[in-house]
């Protein structure tokens, strides 16, 4: 089950079973994902007397917040709701109803991390409306909106708007709106064979403890799911934008709002944050969204790295002890053995007039260029890389709408000489007399 050469087969096999041997976990399934297609894969340990392969189960904790966080935004495309909605008008009655859906999807609703109830993760779970009844002003640990705070208990508040707003419980409405259009069939809620335990390895002897499990009820759509590397590898594709393209899940563009970062973690440069739903990280270069996951006896994590049609994963039967360089770790073996060539160059139809937009222009003294992209679009850069760059997509009345950066959001207005860019006027010469500049513009002088 591999699309790579010996050599990488045999370099990502290693760094797993030094993982597995080091670390000591009962059993480890890890994989590569390239171009929406399983690349590599592979399994070390034991699970039943028998080696992990791509369909044994694991559990994957918090990974079910990313799907879950999927169902949400497809309520917010079909207009059911929008995230800047308080939770009131959804789940009327809840002494959480000052919170808005964002906040919730974001983590920086300020809800305590986890709910008042025994250690949810290790016992049985209880029924929504008792947990919602629970929830009260004491649960804020922090302002709404102030600091991103991670919240188990905001994922189960979710889980109910779903449900409540599908009409049908969480699960179900998962199951048809994404698992199944994505292939996923070998996620569940609870484990069918063939599927790992979950053990505690001794930090001082080579032993091992079982960890219990049991239905989280409420909570479960903080962390309730298990799954497989074959799905695993699907969710991690379709996180990249490289899979489930005809599935009707996500737009390319709602997908993208996920992975664009809300909250950071707090550092004199972040390198961990979350989107909608989804953690962020820049690891060595590469910009990943995905989720990781941990619940008593297994920890599992999925990430995917949109720019270069990859992703890569690992779900393992261990409380904890792995290190947390793994999967970037595979990437680097998968970059140095078999690195990803360039897309072909190609040259494409132009618009006259869009091409008579392009070249060079002027932000008062400040030098831009104006390219045309493929597909219409247009990107302004700064000369030499220092300053204000945004992408443009066309719009039915003749304007521009910014993609990203600054002008994310705001109107871009060509003229024939010149561009009216939110107020900002650029000119093909600097303070051009010629072109409407604000406040005008004279005659250059020593």
């Amino acid at each position: 089950m591999t699309q790579v050469g010996h050599g990488a087969a045999r370099a990502l096999l290693r760094r797993l079973a030094v993982e597995q041997a080091e670390c000591r976990i009962p059993s480890v399934t890890a994989a590569i994902v390239r171009d929406g297609r399983l690349a590599w894969f592979a399994g070390r340990g034991s699970v039943d007397g028998a080696p992990p392969t791509a369909a044994t189960q694991y559990r994957i904790g918090s990974i079910t917040k990313s799907m879950i966080a999927v169902v949400v935004l497809r309520l917010r495309d079909e207009g059911a709701l929008e995230l800047t909605d308080l939770l009131e008008r959804h789940l009327p009655g809840t002494r959480l109803g000052h919170l808005s859906i964002a906040q919730l999807l974001s983590h920086t609703a300020g809800l305590t991390a986890e709910p008042p109830t025994a250690w949810w993760e290790r016992t049985p779970g209880i029924p929504a409306a008792d947990l919602l009844e629970r929830l009260g002003p004491g649960e804020l640990k922090h302002r709404p909106g102030r600091r991103f705070h991670y919240s188990n208990v905001g994922f189960a508040v979710l889980g109910e708007l779903v449900g409540r707003l599908r009409g049908t419980t969480w699960l179900k409405a998962l199951r048809a709106e994404v698992l199944d259009p994505l292939g996923m069939h070998g996620t569940t809620a609870r484990p069918r064979a063939p599927h790992a335990t979950g053990y505690a390895v001794h930090p001082w002897a080579d032993v091992v403890l079982t960890e219990p499990e049991h239905d989280a009820d409420a909570m479960g759509p903080a962390g309730q799911l298990w799954s497989t590397a074959h799905d695993l590898a699907r969710w991690a594709a379709f996180l990249g934008g490289q899979g489930g393209q005809g599935s009707g899940v996500l737009c390319a563009d709602t997908l993208a709002e996920m992975r664009e970062p809300i909250g950071v973690e707090d550092g004199d440069a972040w390198t961990g944050g979350f989107g909608l739903g989804l953690q962020l990280a820049r690891v060595r270069g590469r910009r990943l969204a995905g989720h990781s996951g941990s619940m008593p006896g297994f920890l599992a994590t999925v990430w995917a790295e949109a720019a270069e049609g990859v992703g890569v994963l690992f779900l393992a039967n261990t409380t904890s002890g792995m290190s947390p360089t793994l999967l970037a770790d595979l990437l680097d073996i998968l970059d140095e053995h078999e690195p990803r060539l360039p897309d072909e160059w190609r040259p494409a139809a132009a618009d006259p007039a869009l091409l008579a937009l392009t070249g060079l222009w002027h932000w008062g003294p400040k030098a831009y260029t104006l390219r045309l992209l493929p597909e219409r679009g247009l990107s302004l850069e700064p000369v030499g890389g220092s300053g204000r760059a945004s992408r443009f997509v066309p719009q039915d009345d003749g304007t521009w709408l910014g993609l990203d950066g600054y002008y994310a959001g705001e109107t871009l207005r060509p003229a024939a000489d010149h561009l009216d860019l939110n107020t900002f006027v650029f000119t093909r010469a600097p303070y051009d007399p010629g072109a409407p500049v604000p406040g005008g513009a004279g005659d250059w002088h020593a």
